[in-house]
């Protein structure tokens, strides 16, 4: 009993860790709070495992899905190829340690716009695909966190009905 409620505390511990990694990517967020799920569910080996890790699985899967298709339908709309993406990736890095917390999203978006100035050869064209991207990201995000908060809500009821039961 004592394992169970140690890795229930490590599990609950990478779903809110997962949640802040959705919002500020430098984790995997959703893999990590489904790893946490994964865990919990096969320790306890119990009814609200399974049924925590067959919905919450479900969300978190949902949420990566939606993200990835929700960005990546826009990309393809503004025709913004890989390369504005992986220029934006190193404009946050770079960000990230320039300008402390804001700076990933700041060197993101400063990333994403020089590159696609650079491709368009059009400062003032790069403007609107750039804030396109911006904004599908940002619905994805939210659309991803929206799903890991309910897998984490899952978990949680699951957690204390296991718990209350045993």
């Amino acid at each position: 009993m004592a394992l169970d409620v140690i890795i229930t505390i490590i599990s609950a511990l990478a779903i809110g860790i997962g949640c802040v990694g959705i919002i500020y990517p430098i984790l995997p967020g959703s893999i990590l709070a489904l790893g946490g799920i994964v865990l919990w569910a096969f320790t306890v080996r119990a009814p609200e495992g399974w049924w925590a890790l067959g919905l919450g699985g479900v969300l978190l899967v949902l949420g990566m899905t939606a993200q990835l298709l929700l960005t990546g339908r826009t990309l393809k709309r503004e025709r913004i190829p890989n390369s504005s993406t992986l220029w934006g990736a190193v404009g946050a890095v770079v960000g990230m340690f320039v300008i402390p917390v804001v700076g990933l999203f700041i060197g993101f978006a400063a990333g994403l716009y020089l590159s696609e100035a650079n491709r368009r050869r059009n400062f003032s064209q790069a403007v609107p695909a750039t804030l396109q991207a911006l904004k599908s990201m940002g619905i994805g995000i939210v659309v991803e966190l929206g799903c890991a908060l309910a897998a984490g809500t899952v978990f949680a009821l699951a957690a204390i009905t296991y718990f209350v039961t045993a």
